[in-house]
């Protein structure tokens, strides 16, 4: 085991001050160098707890002892146990540890009866003051021997061709294949008879003499098997006749394990006798180390690695001509888990973050986890995982974080595993975690963070960290937030609307920092909405309904408009111009043009009369609701005058472009309103939105039906003239007055 080298240095987290308070330099040098990885202790093979040897994977003969080997070293004393199918296994007559930690089972079983099998995984477990390791695991299984599932066929052949048996049997450990002809070891040292490992007999060149009862011979430490027996014809020689060249058998598709053989069949026949030759499909060579062809074409490749994986093709070619037949097959080829990076040992100070990091190789790529004193470790709190879980990021340690760690990379061809451990320097009289953490809403981007400080050693501290992030994000995507001491509440901005984040505080002084306070959750506000609708506003009378007045209206520009420029009180300043003495002379005024007008009515007989009452005035007053109702972006009924009112008849759905951009001003027009005053000698200006008349009118008044506009004293707008027919917003003489419609609104349709 190498000795673990010092940590290089890693930058500090980014802390990220705000914007209205300014860093203060007796706060920011403490924390930085607070996070400030401290040097690595440079532990020896003495010191370090790890694995000397590790068992391995075995095949055990039912009734024979076996022995797991297990050694290991670091500070004792040291602990050794072992666990079978992750269960700590007791230590009995039938299984013993031995002095040097291996575990030798005295008789292997298999299940049967009530007996348990000793068939399982097993672990080396090393303990001792500093934490806890856990080996690979080694796969240890029963000896078997199947009853053979493919038997060799007989087969007839002509002199000088080719003749070819096969068998297939399953077993552990893999079966030997030998072949005997009548009872009798085949010689190997024929040229002519090519044995396959796979289990396949090859003759070539047949003789006369090789006619005969073929048998298959599958051996290994559990059994001894023979097959059926298979025989073998040969007749006279053929008539010399041309053949094309085909191939009889062509490779199959392997999977292996690096270091294994790789066996890749290829028989071909014709005449002449084709020449067989081999290639990879990519086009990348063969190569020559580690290679070699059995009989007249099967390629062997011994000790197989990674790069060998491919397509190989073979190709039987009649020789002198291009005339060829081709067969392929995929070779796949494992390799188990090996580190090309191991975790280091590392110290550092209390409430700081230790990192560490594995990097595995292997074919297929490996499975990284994280043991923790041999207990899987998963992402959660304070512990993070990143970069497929080859990086292990521990933020705000403290005395239970202290323990030994393991990196275990696991693919199909096999396991393994690193380990490292983490010494937290603790300091003591730290203060705890700060109280009372509450995190209130401000606005759609904002979230007021408040605290109490911590309940004991408060005089060292020289600081807070606040740690935020979204409640839906994984732990590694927080950043933080300093606060000088003397500062309980902090505005965190920049935020996201109608988003729920999460909060937690810490303190730090020169020696170190607080565990983290308890976590809260806070969820900014939404922001207002940005459809468009469509508002109509409409009077009837009893010869039906008139023409509907049609605006645009955004809640959102609405909102904007009010907060640059608040709208009027109409009725506040309705109310003090009534009170001030020129609102006294106007209503005099009013009152006396009102007489004379009814005078010359009842003189002249004009019958086009309308009585205006106070439900009158009521129903043509515009709605006195909250300001923000009288918003002009919210409140956009303006009247059309009666000239344009037939015009909207004729074409009810016609858009005004004009109030569209208006409810969407282009940048620089939203602070341009025009703000007009509501205070002096001259009456106070009504509302924008509305051109409806406002005279106050106390009582009941005549007015002619062909009056010309008069002037409104709150708005100083021109008040619409009724129309020629005493249609919509006036009553002929004898009728009743009816109320005044709601207004009708309706989301904006497309096309408007």
């Amino acid at each position: 085991m190498a000795v673990p080298r010092a940590a290089s240095p890693r930058r500090p987290p980014a802390l990220r001050w705000p914007g209205l308070l300014p860093p203060p330099p007796p706060l920011l040098l403490p924390l930085l160098l607070l996070l400030l990885p401290a040097p690595s202790e440079g532990f020896g093979h003495s010191v370090e707890l790890a694995f000397a040897v590790e068992p391995s994977d075995d095949v055990a003969v039912p009734g024979q002892p076996v022995v797991l080997d297990c050694g290991v070293e670091g500070t004792p004393p040291v602990q050794i146990t072992w666990r079978k199918n992750g269960v700590e296994l007791p230590e009995s007559t039938h299984s013993t540890l031995l002095a040097n930690g291996s575990l030798m089972i005295r008789h292997f079983r298999l299940q049967r009866g009530g007996s348990p099998s000793d068939e399982g995984d097993y672990e080396c477990v090393a303990q001792n003051r500093f934490g806890l390791v856990v080996s690979r695991k080694a796969r240890i299984q029963a000896a078997t021997m199947s009853d053979f599932h493919v038997h060799p066929q007989a087969a007839v052949g002509e002199e000088g061709g080719v003749a070819r048996f096969q068998c297939q049997i399953h077993g552990l450990p893999k079966p030997v294949i030998t072949w005997e002809k009548n009872r009798v070891p085949i010689d190997t040292d024929n040229e002519r008879y090519t044995l396959l490992p796979k289990g396949v007999l090859q003759i070539t060149g047949l003789r006369a003499e090789d006619s005969g009862v073929f048998h298959c011979v599958a051996s290994n430490i559990a059994s001894i098997r023979i097959s059926h027996g298979a025989r073998l014809t040969v007749t006279g020689s053929g008539s010399g006749a041309y053949k094309e060249p085909a191939i009889l058998v062509g490779p199959e598709n392997l999977t292996l394990t690096v270091h294994q053989t790789a066996v890749l069949e290829c028989v071909a026949t014709g005449n002449p006798r084709p020449i067989v030759s081999w290639s990879r499909l990519d086009g990348r060579p063969i190569g020559v180390e580690g290679i070699q062809v059995l009989g007249t074409g099967n390629l062997i490749i011994s000790d197989v690695t990674v790069q060998h994986s491919g397509v190989y093709v073979c190709a039987a070619n009649r020789p002198g001509t291009r005339v060829r037949r081709t067969a392929q097959g995929r070779l796949v080829v494992q390799a188990p888990a090996e580190f090309v990076q191991h975790p280091q040992s590392i110290s550092r100070p209390a409430g700081t973050t230790a990192m560490f990091t594995c990097q595995a190789q292997g074919e297929p790529p490996p499975h990284v986890t994280w043991l923790k004193n041999g207990q899987v470790l998963g992402p959660g709190g304070h512990v993070r995982l990143k970069n497929n879980n080859s990086t292990l990021t521990i933020s705000g340690i403290g005395p239970e974080d202290e323990a030994i760690y393991q990196c275990v990379a696991e693919n199909s061809a096999g396991s393994s595993q690193a380990s490292a451990r983490l010494t937290v320097l603790w300091a003591e009289g730290l203060p705890g975690p700060p109280r009372n953490v509450r995190a209130v809403s401000v606005s759609s981007t904002e979230v007021r963070v408040s605290w109490s400080e911590p309940l004991a050693n408060t005089k060292e501290i020289i600081g807070y960290v606040l740690h935020i992030r979204k409640a839906a994000d994984p732990p590694e995507l927080e950043y933080q937030e300093a606060v000088s001491k003397s500062t309980f509440q902090h505005l965190v901005s920049d935020l996201e609307p109608s988003t729920a984040y999460s909060f937690y505080i810490k303190a730090y002084t020169p020696r170190g920092a607080s565990s983290a306070s308890v976590p809260t959750l806070a969820s900014t506000l939404g922001e207002d909405p940005t459809a468009v609708y469509e508002v109509k506003l409409l009077a009837y009378n009893q010869h039906g309904d008139g023409n509907a007045t049609v605006r645009f209206v955004s809640l959102r520009g609405a909102s904007e408009r009010t907060a640059l420029s608040p709208p009027c009180d109409c009725r506040k300043d309705e109310a003090t111009n009534q009170t001030s003495t020129t609102g006294i002379v106007i209503g005099i005024h009013i009152g006396v043009t009102c007489i004379i007008f009814c005078v010359l009515f009842l003189l002249f007989g004009q019958r086009g009369r309308v009585l205006l009452c106070k439900d009158v005035e009521n129903q043509l007053s515009p709605p006195q609701g909250p300001r923000s109702q009288r918003d002009p972006g919210i409140l956009a009924l303006n009247g059309v005058r009666w000239g344009e009112r037939g015009q909207l008849g004729r074409n009810e759905k016609r858009v005004d472009m004009k109030e569209l951009e208006q409810l969407f001003p282009p940048a620089g027009a939203a602070g341009q309103l025009d703000s007009r005053p509501t205070q002096g000698a001259a009456a106070p200006a009504l509302c924008e939105e509305t051109q409806l008349s406002m005279l106050p009118l106390q009582g009941c008044g005549l007015m002619e039906g062909r009056t010309t506009e008069a002037t409104d004293p709150c708005s100083g707008l021109a008040a619409a003239p009724p129309p020629p027919d005493g249609g919509p917003g006036l009553l002929s003489e004898g009728q009743a007055a009816r109320p005044a419609p709601a207004p009708v609104t309706q989301p904006a349709r497309s096309g408007h």
